[in-house]
């Protein structure tokens, strides 16, 4: 009974990781940063911000929110 619980436990620990790494290929993007139209996307959440100057000054609080918000609501779905 021990061993089946430290077999599930180790599972859901290697699950999370796998959800932790990236694939390492160029093609994952976390966020792009378009100079030009003075854009930043976070790939990850899709948020869009049309104040990039604002966010290369530090100001992402806008971006913080919502992968918090991303986050907590995976953690629940996956509960």
């Amino acid at each position: 009974l021990y061993e089946e619980q430290v077999r599930k436990q180790e599972e859901e620990i290697s699950r999370q990781r796998k959800t932790l790494v990236s694939t390492g290929d160029r093609s994952a993007k976390i966020r792009t940063y378009n100079w030009p139209q003075g854009r930043v996307t976070d790939h990850r959440i899709g948020l869009t911000s049309y104040n990039l100057d604002a966010v290369v000054n530090g100001e992402i609080d806008e971006f913080i929110e919502a992968l918090q918000v991303a986050e907590n609501t995976e953690k629940m779905a996956n509960q």
